[in-house]
């Protein structure tokens, strides 16, 4: 059985790769998947920064 932590990295990890994907899987289809997925448009970094920022905040 996996920790919070483990988690955690997980999600930050697809976060790093697939910005959108390791949004929706945390939050589903809701307002923070819309503007990572717009952000990661405009480019790859804003997305990734956006998604880390979204999987980490309390």
């Amino acid at each position: 059985m996996a920790d919070d932590s483990t988690a955690t990295c997980i999600d930050i990890l697809l976060a790093i790769l697939l910005p959108p994907l390791g949004v929706f899987l945390k939050y589903g289809c809701k307002v923070e998947f819309w503007v990572c997925l717009i952000l990661t448009f405009f480019g790859y970094l804003p997305g990734i920064l956006y998604a880390v920022y979204v999987i980490t905040k309390n």
